[in-house]
């Protein structure tokens, strides 16, 4: 169901009165939690958008990439720790000229999917980011579900879930990695994966190095 339903549904219960003043609190708190899914989703889209038109507000600068590893991994510390899921970096000082917002969610959304699709328990490593000759790399490693191979060509594509109905109710937009697809694009990027169903899954983007 799309959190629009979901409202609709919550709210018609409640209008109808058929809702217990004592269970009151928690149908406020699902209406709450899909409007957030939905401003989330919203979100979403709009920077997609702008990825596609390549909006000429998204500006180069010189960026500190492994400064964006690390916000990245602060920022989702507690939705890690509530998977028991530990996070490391293994970082070094890079400058990269690109835009830093879109990097930012690229960053972002890679850990989010490896801590989202992940085991109880599992990990999620930041590998080392490697300037190599005329190319940086940076790539995210889990123990999660991992990825069948008929599978690996999809997962970048808008909306695309592996194992949907397992997984729903980790909630998610469904277009974290498209954003990281077409980031990388905008970037003049690569996307590699590997990935085998029950022994987690590494991507890697590769962009090309621009400052001295």
């Amino acid at each position: 169901k799309t959190p629009l339903t979901s409202i609709s549904g919550f709210a018609e219960i409640m209008k109808n009165g058929m809702v217990p003043p004592a269970d009151m609190g928690k149908f406020a708190e699902k209406i709450y939690n899909e409007a957030q899914r939905l401003i989330a989703l919203v979100q979403d889209i709009i920077k997609l958008s702008k990825l596609d038109e390549k909006d000429t507000s998204l500006c180069e600068e010189e960026v500190q990439l492994d400064a964006l590893v690390q916000e990245a991994c602060e920022r989702l510390q507690p939705a890690a720790e509530r998977k028991r899921i530990a996070l490391s970096t293994e970082t070094e000082p890079i400058l990269f000229r690109g835009v830093k917002q879109v990097l930012s969610e690229m960053i972002y959304n890679l850990c989010d999917n490896a801590i989202r699709y992940n085991k109880e328990g599992g990990g999620v490593v930041f590998a080392p980011l490697k300037r190599r000759a005329d190319r940086i790399s940076l790539t995210v490693r889990d123990t999660g579900i991992g990825i069948a191979k008929e599978e690996q060509g999809r997962i970048f594509e808008r909306f695309y879930r592996v194992d949907a109905s397992r997984f729903a109710e980790n909630g998610g937009t469904g277009l974290g990695l498209s954003i990281v697809k077409h980031g990388a694009a905008l970037h003049n990027g690569k996307i590699f994966i590997e990935s085998e169903i029950g022994n987690g899954t590494s991507i890697e983007i590769s962009l090309p190095y621009s400052i001295n």
